[in-house]
């Protein structure tokens, strides 16, 4: 994912181009789909998430990264469980 990203950014500039793309059904499309799964993984992460600077750095990166930063998240949060813990912790248990 990181190298399409940079690749793409490298090789077509998304504001110099934004006219043709606004105007692609399929682009806005993508768009909606994108925040809307931004928006539930980011309610997720304020629940998560005691400190407001956390909610507020995670909400930067997912805006910015994407599914790279949502990854990142989970991940986090996998690395964080303890032996016999599961799904119940994994997305119940708030961080201290």
């Amino acid at each position: 994912m990181c190298y399409a990203v940079v690749n793409t950014s490298l090789e077509h500039n998304l504001f110099k181009e934004w006219d043709y793309l606004g105007a692609v059904a399929w682009m806005r499309a993508t768009l909606w789909d994108f925040y809307a799964n931004i928006l539930v993984i980011y309610v997720w992460i304020c629940y998560k998430e005691k400190n407001w600077l956390w909610k507020i750095v995670w909400l930067i990166l997912l805006i910015t990264l994407g599914s790279l930063a949502s990854c990142a998240y989970v991940l986090i949060q996998l690395f964080r469980l303890k032996d016999k813990e599961g799904l119940k912790e994994f997305f119940g248990r708030q961080n201290g």
